[in-house]
């Protein structure tokens, strides 16, 4: 048996595995630059994907799902399914049974956590290739229920569960956002995560899901709100709850702050920390008692801030839970050198992040480590003597460093001559600032140059 397989994102990428390791031949397409999964045949376009399947799912998104099955439906074999399991409306999937044809189509909705499941994540099924569905992937042993030939009804029952389960996602995300503003999120996620079944580990679950895949879950959200709409129901909650998941997807999340984009924070890499102090009249420059742990470092980006009591890491773990790419770890530990809140291991889960480096009010250590790591730190004194971690701390709050106050979002530039802190809303500006500084150093270097070897003198 063969199956095609057209999005290889993470779900894509789950159902093809599973069907290779019940001993499916999978062929896989995906425009986007993604890895294929080990056992996989990697298709150069939808048509040679679909061809000769006997069993052809559509993970593209509904976005995409009307133009791949236009795309799809010439190389269908007569007696093939083709089954679309996007987050949908129903009237899509009646608009997708008519363009496959009727008899070859399945509407096909995952209820539950794919990640978690994987191939065997329950599944219901509806239109006339739903009998053909349950067979099929009961040989992957996921349970699949037929709703009967209608296509729509299975989706249906999808965007009923999604108003639950994306409203839940939003709620908590709102919620750990406001006790992060409030500077007690560490206590907000422990009720949330007292109230919940699956504890931390669901809860950051639906916390980073909401972010991760915010844009997708929001359009799968708008879907919801137009079938309460049809439904005669009010439809406000489920359009608010897409509305969160919108802004959950920002660089920003649901901050209230400037976002610097990758593009403005990719522009500061190679202005000099000195250039930006001087732009900005030799303010926000950092006391010159926090320095480099290790000669070369350098990073530009985005402030994830961390106030935590003196010689306590608790909160630093906590802000590693929420780290993205491209934040910038500064840390107000109130001066203390006594202790190390920081070391090498702490510095690899960073670093796996995708965080670009730290600021400490406070003391590191395994100093050679961090350099062979390529773990760029900047702190105030280097100690062998590990942390505490009781607490208490707080994560993305303004915190006081080296005599400057950092707001989360604050542009970080940091070199071997010290830290360059820049409001987020100011950034652009700074920025050609310290370009203009650093033109007007190389004419008059040039100038300079020119006089000595004229033998004249400056």
């Amino acid at each position: 048996m063969r199956v095609g397989v057209l999005g290889l994102g993470e779900a894509g990428a789950l159902y093809a595995t599973g069907f290779v390791e019940n001993g499916w031949s999978v062929v896989g397409y995906d425009p986007s630059d993604v890895p294929t999964p080990e056992g996989v045949e990697r298709a150069g376009s939808v048509g040679d994907a679909v061809r000769g399947s006997n069993l052809v799912l559509g993970l593209t998104g509904a976005k995409f799902a009307r133009a791949v099955a236009e795309e799809a439906v010439g190389e269908l074999a007569p007696d093939a399914v083709y089954a679309d399991m996007n987050a949908g409306a129903p009237s899509l999937k009646r608009e997708l049974a008519g363009i496959v044809g009727w008899g070859a189509f399945a509407d096909v909705s995952v209820i539950g956590s794919v990640p978690k499941y994987r191939h065997r994540t329950p599944l219901v099924a509806s239109g006339e290739a739903a009998s053909k569905i349950v067979r099929y992937f009961g040989t992957l042993d996921a349970p699949a229920e037929d709703l009967g030939p209608e296509p729509g009804a299975a989706s249906a029952r999808k965007l009923l569960r999604s108003v639950f389960m994306k409203g839940l996602g939003a709620i908590i995300t709102q919620t750990v956002e406001a006790g992060r503003a409030a500077g007690d999120e560490s206590w907000v996620r422990e009720q949330i995560a007292a109230e919940l079944a699956g504890g931390d580990a669901a809860l950051e679950r639906l916390y980073g899901g909401t972010a991760k895949h915010g844009v997708r879950r929001a359009a799968e959200m708008e879907a919801s709100a137009d079938l309460m709409a049809d439904l005669q129901l009010d439809a406000g909650l489920a359009r608010a709850i897409s509305h969160v998941h919108t802004l959950a997807a920002r660089p920003g999340g649901l901050r209230e702050i400037p976002a610097v984009s990758d593009e403005l924070l990719a522009a500061h890499a190679d202005v000099a920390a000195a250039n930006i102090g001087d732009a900005v009249d030799r303010l926000g420059l950092l006391d010159s008692g926090i320095s480099s742990v290790w000669t070369g470092a350098h990073a530009v980006g985005r402030a994830l801030t961390v106030w935590t009591r003196a010689g306590d890491n608790k909160a630093i773990h906590e802000a590693i839970k929420i780290a993205q790419p491209g934040d910038f770890l500064v840390v107000n530990g109130e001066g203390d050198t006594s202790r190390a809140l920081i070391g090498e291991l702490i510095a690899e889960r960073l670093k796996a992040k995708g965080v670009v480096g730290m600021v400490l009010d406070g003391a590191c250590r395994d100093i050679q480590v961090l350099e062979e790591i390529g773990f760029p730190v900047w702190a105030r004194a280097v100690s062998p003597a590990g942390p505490y971690k009781f607490g208490p701390g707080h994560v993305n709050v303004p915190v006081a460093v080296g005599g400057i106050v950092v707001m989360p979002g604050d542009v970080v530039v940091a070199d071997g001559d010290g830290i360059a802190v820049v409001p987020g809303a100011d950034a652009e500006r700074v920025l050609a600032g310290a370009r203009a500084v650093e033109a007007d150093e190389a004419e008059r270097r040039a100038g300079i140059r020119a006089a000595a070897g004229t033998g004249g003198a400056s």
